[in-house]
């Protein structure tokens, strides 16, 4: 919501306490003054309304001077002032009128302070009103996060952490959502975020750190800055994690704030991002999901949130849904289905990747997933997981590595296009994959996949020589990297060549050559 409060007189039937209400219950309000505006009492008094929300929790405040010196405003110079004192004669009487001058002249000294727009410095009035709605959907940004396609479940679970929110509305609320790799911790999360987030002055949504922390945040410094941006949509210079915590105290200390922190896998993220309470407003929300109970104990939660596998009716929905497109199972492979589910333990992601597997199989191949996950201990996420992968064609399972291993993150297109150069029909295999579920396309279409299954990808070419790093025909750690190239040792394979270069953090970055010709970086 954006309030808006003009420099012109209001009529007498307007409810000054509504627009209180109004304005208090805004993100952003956006004062417009003007000569005339200290001639109407309702204007000052909602002026310092604004006010009290900008230092109370943080609203966004835009002020913009019309034909008027913002200097003038400050100070109350000349008519401007003149009509302030004459505004507050007119309203109140005795010492009330002094009081009454105290408090709107240091609220206009405060707006006044607040850098935004002198409409003197734009052509045109359109011009003025084009950069201030720009400006305000850039800080409403009212775009919802991607979720699953079948919410099987959630909403029990959203009732119990939102009512613990709720139980904590009047304080800086942590809560920590813990569980395993696939258990749906990201999308309970996400859920929440898109039910609550309409509430809050600024918003953020770190999403799984531990995955992309080399490829995207190198450093903790890199989340500090990802946190400030979202927040205040303007970039700040943050050179140390010392630095970035009194940027962040200082920044958004005022203002009521949600934020989640995703897949946490290392104290010093917690620590750097959201380690002291009173470096956020008052009404607050952080959440943290993460595999390793300890850090969430460690940073004393409000409130741990154990994600425990699905029961059987949802599993049996999920899986369903993904196999069948709905929630009930075809006739002739109920019985099957419902054995597959029962060998899933209840791990969504186990249930999402198999029900895609499976959808349109024969009753042959069902079968035989069956058979393979029956010889699968319990818990052994990964080999479950597998059984979709190895029922993949040879060209498939090569897209699929190729995407675990470089193209997480990038343009559909474009991988498609880099794929092309050496894969036939990529195309159709990012499709199958797609239709796999084991690689999804988010809303800005680039490629994404679940941390499960990019560990998966990764075991999968260990595995075929784990000692020998050299044979293996994609690398990924440093080390094994490193090994590689600094002691000049010859790979398997001849057609690629790794050329490396290192940043200022000493980290290793690799770019691939396929057959001295195509580069992919």
């Amino acid at each position: 919501m954006c309030s808006l409060t003009l420099g012109e007189k209001k009529s007498e039937g307007m409810k000054v306490e509504e627009h209180m209400r109004s304005i208090a219950g805004s993100k952003i309000s956006i004062i417009i003054f003007s000569k005339t505006y200290t001639e109407s009492t309702c204007c000052l008094l909602e002026l310092e309304k604004i006010v009290e929300c900008y230092q109370t929790f943080g609203q966004i405040v835009l002020p913009v001077f019309y034909e008027i010196d913002p200097l003038d405003v400050h100070h109350q110079k000349g008519d401007f002032g003149k009509a302030l004192e004459e505004a507050a004669h007119k309203s109140y009487s005795g010492e009330q009128v002094e009081h009454a001058l105290f408090r709107w002249s240091r609220a206009l000294a405060t707006a006044a302070g607040i850098t935004c727009w002198d409409a003197r410095y734009f052509r045109h009035d359109a011009e003025l009103v084009e950069v201030i709605v720009s400006r305000v959907q850039t800080l409403l940004d009212y775009s919802e996060l991607s979720i699953t396609r079948f919410p099987v479940g959630l909403e029990s679970h959203m009732e119990k952490l939102i009512g613990c929110i709720e139980n904590h509305s009047a304080e800086v609320c942590m809560i920590g959502i813990w569980g395993t790799g696939g258990s749906g911790k990201t999308t309970i999360a996400k859920a929440i975020y898109n039910r609550i987030y309409r509430q809050f002055i600024g918003k953020s949504f770190i999403e799984n750190i531990a995955e992309v922390r080399n490829r995207v945040y190198r450093t903790d410094v890199d989340l500090q800055k990802n946190l400030i941006y979202d927040v205040l949509k303007s970039t700040l210079k943050v050179e140390s994690h010392g630095m970035g915590r009194t940027m962040i105290e200082t920044e958004l200390s005022l203002k009521k704030l949600l934020i989640v922190v995703d897949d946490v896998n290392e104290f010093s993220q917690l620590e750097n991002l959201c380690g002291n309470r009173e470096w956020f407003g008052q009404g607050s929300v952080i959440i943290i999901t993460a595999r390793d109970v300890r850090l969430l104990n460690r940073l004393k939660v409000d409130y741990v949130y154990k994600m425990d596998g699905m029961n059987e009716n949802d599993s049996f929905e999920l899986f369903s849904c993904h196999a069948f497109g709905e929630a009930k199972p075809r006739k002739d492979v109920k019985e099957l289905a419902r054995n597959i589910v029962a060998q899933c333990g209840g791990l969504p992601l186990a249930l999402q990747v198999l029900g895609s597997f499976l959808c349109d199989r024969t009753i042959e191949e069902w079968e035989s997933v069956l058979s393979k996950l029956k010889i699968i201990p319990t818990g052994v996420v990964q080999k479950k997981l597998k059984i979709s992968f190895d029922g993949l064609s040879d060209m498939e399972q090569n897209i699929f590595l190729d995407v675990c291993f470089f193209f997480i993150g990038r343009e559909r297109g474009y991988v498609t296009e880099m794929l092309n150069n050496w894969e036939e029909h990529a195309d159709i295999g990012i499709t199958v994959l797609i239709k796999c579920g084991l690689i999804q396309v988010d809303r800005n279409n680039k490629l994404e996949m679940h941390p499960l299954l990019q560990d998966m990808g990764r075991e999968i070419i260990r595995q075929r020589w784990p000692k020998e790093s050299a044979k293996r025909s994609l690398l990924w750690f440093q080390g094994d990297v490193k090994d590689v190239l600094t002691k000049n040792i010859e790979t398997s394979y001849p057609g690629v060549v790794l050329e490396t270069a290192f940043n200022q953090q000493s980290s290793l970055q690799t770019s691939y050559a396929f057959d001295g010709n195509e580069e992919l970086t």
